[in-house]
């Protein structure tokens, strides 16, 4: 693991190096003033995220902690993309000696991308699911309406939940699954907007029900049992809830408990004759809800890599890491998230809710 964290570091100094340097050399002709302050500003940028993170739990004003997060993480995106044009531009430069100013393209092209990519995380989709269950249920049919990765802290505001929950209503759900990471890297600003009291807009006649992600306990998952409790937000931890229609939603704690409980015993728990519906925030047991002859799979977790070409590598991690899949008799959907952790960008994916109609 220390060397896997030493090569990104190693990583992220590198490519910070190069486009310092880069840029450092386009800006050669002007004053030096002009350099130490593109220096300072710079390498500010560069650090940002990490002085947000390691000082989330202090008593630093809001405000401060919330632009420090945001500079940094926008830096996250701004800096993949720089490195990836600018490398374009240096090859094509040593083939076109007359190609000239590279980095200067690259970084116009660069907003562009990110221009759009904030307006485009700006406008969740909607993933309409219609599935057809051999297990019964009250009534003509049943909507589940499922949101993950919402990370409610620096990133994501009270105002940005707001939003979302005018769009879970507009989808007129039964219920509401958030399959976890509702909450970010800290309770602390949370708290300080009392930001998840906006679930009492949430008009959901079977209520909102959630399983833990990996960033509630990132987030401390005690303190966020107990802030969610004063919420309409039911938190449930290996479990199982049979709702008024007949659907058991087999709830399982995220897989950073080390001691969940299986999710064989979870589905022995589930004693009704109604549909059942796995939430487990992360993607990895997909086969064994398949396997053990679940209806249902929902999960999150890797919004996709967010922008392309992190996608890449999320595909190649997860056997299902975004989107809808038939596993035998098991419907699976995993969310690329309504929200995102960080950058607020997507290139190359989209935000979604997930709205299910079980007939």
């Amino acid at each position: 693991m220390i060397g896997y964290i030493l090569a990104a570091m190693a990583l992220y100094i590198g490519a910070n190096g190069y486009i310092y340097w880069r840029m450092l050399q386009a800006l050669a002709p002007l004053p030096q003033g002009v350099c130490i302050a593109f220096t300072v500003l710079f390498w500010f940028c560069a650090i940002a995220l990490f002085i947000a993170l390691a000082t989330r739990d202090l008593s630093l004003p809001h405000p401060i902690h919330r632009t420090l997060f945001l500079i940094g993480s926008v830096w996250l995106v701004f800096l993949l993309y720089m490195v990836l044009i600018t490398a374009i531009f240096d090859v094509a430069h040593l083939i076109f000696p007359s190609l000239q100013g590279g980095v200067w393209y690259a970084l116009v092209a660069t907003i562009i991308l990110m221009i759009y990519g904030y307006v485009n995380y700006r406008q969740p989709h909607i993933e309409h699911l219609t599935i057809e269950c051999d297990r019964p249920i009250e009534g003509d049919g049943y909507r589940l309406v499922a949101i993950s990765d919402v990370h409610l802290g620096y990133g994501t505001s009270r105002d940005n939940f707001a939003r979302y929950v005018n769009i879970i209503n507009e989808q007129k759900p039964d219920v509401v699954l958030i399959v976890g990471d509702l909450i970010d890297n800290s309770l602390r600003p949370v708290i300080y907007e009392d930001m998840a009291r906006e679930a009492e807009c949430i008009i959901a006649p079977d209520g909102i029900y959630m399983v833990a992600g990996n960033h509630e306990y990132i987030s401390d998952i005690d303190a966020c049992e107990e802030y969610l409790a004063t919420t309409p937000i039911r938190l449930i931890r290996d479990s199982v809830v049979t709702l008024p229609c007949g659907v058991q939603l087999i709830c399982r704690d995220d897989r950073t408990n080390r001691h969940r409980a299986p999710l064989d015993t979870l589905i022995a728990m589930a004693a009704g004759c109604g549909p059942r519906v796995v939430l487990d925030h992360q993607p990895n047991d997909i086969p064994t809800s398949a396997r053990l002859g679940v209806d249902i799979h929902i999960s999150g977790h890797t919004h996709h890599g967010q922008v392309w070409p992190i996608s890449l590598i999320t595909d190649m991690l997860f056997e299902q890491s975004c989107g809808y899949r038939k596993w035998g008799k098991t419907h699976a959907v995993v969310s690329s998230g309504l929200s995102l952790w960080g950058p607020p960008f997507r290139i190359g994916t989209n935000s979604d809710v997930v709205v299910v109609d079980i007939r």
